[in-house]
């Protein structure tokens, strides 16, 4: 808008003197400005003083600036929206969404990091990673590369040997980073049928649970895994691979790994041909051995051993394409040597079973060691 020249002063004492009988055109002519300023004068300031005046033009003033900040309100609002969408607190949002604004809004450095509540210094030197963290990163991607199921709770328990001091949320915050997130898998809905309860052991060797896992070689031959789990301490007890199992082989691999562990009280099975054999019933009857037969299609009466085909094939099956037989046998002893001795579980207290099988023999064994005192009474 134009600035007069006149001030409002002089505009309202050329109104006193037409009002005085001054003709309008003599007024013009020696002050200088046209007929239709001076109508618009009149029509904007006809009747009013000096002050009243003066006090016009600074609501004018004050008007202008409320519009000016209100338009700069609206606009910070409308790109703190865009940029951030919610409440960033970690500063390292904060940075990407002062960089935004520079770039996308042109806002000032300055203005964008007073809107985010973040220091300019802050934004100019973002921290650095120190060697410790880097090696931590490093060692996260690669655990989770190896181990593509794994959670970051389950990195953070593999961690806990090599870095002691680390946190879980630590952890949690470089896998983040890394995008190492395991995407959840859906599970089918099933109708609700009446459940079985799974007879809890409390010892190890108290129950053994069985079943067959099915792969096929490269060539397309078929191949057989017999898994055997214990109910209490998780441990696999052997995984067997072959071209054909049957029921008297079942029972040579049960006696080749009773000469380690001993006999169980309890096994569990499905209703498989190889575990209704006249072979296999008359192992269980002759060690004493109670044989529990699952419902036929309730593989939930046996969850234990379905967990942990579960894991192998997640894990060991779908990862692995094998040549030869020999090849199958050794992938499966190392698999079973990782989850027995290395892999946590989270609910043995997140160690790997065989240390809370040893840790529970040993506190059975320190139990059964203690002299009984009787009461007595003088």
């Amino acid at each position: 808008m134009k600035k007069s020249r006149f001030s409002e002063e002089q505009i309202i004492g050329f109104l006193r003197q037409a009002e005085a009988g001054m003709p309008i055109k003599e007024l013009c002519r020696n002050g200088g400005f046209s007929d239709a300023t001076f109508y618009k004068w009149r029509a904007k300031f006809g009747g009013m003083q000096v002050s009243e005046a003066q006090r016009l033009r600074e609501l004018e003033s004050e008007n202008a600036k409320l519009k000016r900040l209100l338009a700069e309100a609206h606009l910070d609002m409308h790109a703190l929206k865009s940029v951030l969408g919610g409440k960033a607190l970690a500063p390292q949002a904060r940075r990407e969404a002062v960089t935004r604004m520079v770039s996308e809004h042109h806002l000032s450095e300055r203005r964008a990091c007073r809107l985010v509540g973040l220091s300019r210094d802050s934004y100019r030197h973002p921290p650095q990673a120190d060697q410790a963290t880097l090696d931590l990163h490093e060692k996260i991607v690669e655990i989770a590369h190896v181990r593509r199921r794994f959670g970051y709770r389950r990195i953070h328990d593999l961690l806990r040997p090599q870095f002691p001091g680390v946190n879980h949320k630590r952890v949690y915050r470089l896998y983040r980073q890394a995008n190492l997130a395991v995407r959840r898998r859906k599970k089918s809905k099933r109708p609700v049928n009446e459940r079985m309860p799974l007879q809890l052991a409390r010892t190890v060797n108290e129950v053994w649970s069985m079943d067959f896992v099915s792969d096929s070689l490269s060539g397309g031959r078929r191949l057989k895994y017999l898994t055997v789990a214990d109910d209490f301490s998780h441990e696999s007890v052997d995984i067997v691979v072959d071209f054909g199992i049957s029921g008297e082989y079942v029972t040579r691999v049960l006696d080749r790994a009773a000469l380690f562990r001993g006999y169980p009280q309890v096994v569990r099975t499905d209703n498989g041909p190889e575990f209704t054999s006249r072979a296999f019933m008359a192992w269980a009857q002759a060690h004493g051995i109670r044989h529990i037969l699952i419902q036929p299609g309730r593989p939930m009466q046996n969850g234990y051993i379905e967990s942990f085909n579960g894991k192998f094939r997640d894990e060991h099956l779908n990862e692995c394409w094998f040549q030869t037989l020999h090849q199958a046998r050794l992938a499966a002893a190392a698999w079973r040597t990782d989850y027995n001795e290395v892999r946590p579980h989270s609910s043995l207290g997140r160690m790997p079973p065989a240390r809370f099988a040893e840790l529970h023999r040993q506190r059975a064994g320190d139990a059964a060691q203690l002299p009984s005192t009787p009461n007595t009474i003088d």
